[in-house]
């Protein structure tokens, strides 16, 4: 099955990361990391062809993954932009 071939994971991990290159917000980073890691321990041989499996190590792997990056990054409590002068101010 094609989701049990290590490179596909590596494939999607590198689009996902590019991916959020083009589209900023640290939200697709934690699903490239997730395949990234999931196409190593598929290169090497921990799951086999359980392709049910592997779907569960990359959702679990890619969530971790995502609040890792948001514990790293950090998002600020207060995101509100407050206006204190108008552009028709003169």
């Amino acid at each position: 099955m094609l989701l049990s071939v290590w490179y596909v994971w590596a494939i999607a991990g590198v689009a996902l990361a590019a991916l959020e290159v083009i589209i900023p917000g640290f939200i697709f980073l934690g699903f490239a990391i997730g395949a990234i890691v999931t196409g190593f321990l598929v290169l090497i041989g921990v799951f086999g062809v359980n392709v049910p499996l592997i779907i569960l190590v990359f959702a679990l792997l890619s969530l971790a993954a995502f609040f890792a990056v948001r514990k790293v990054v950090g998002v600020t409590k207060h995101q509100r932009k407050i206006w204190t002068k108008d552009i028709n101010d003169n």
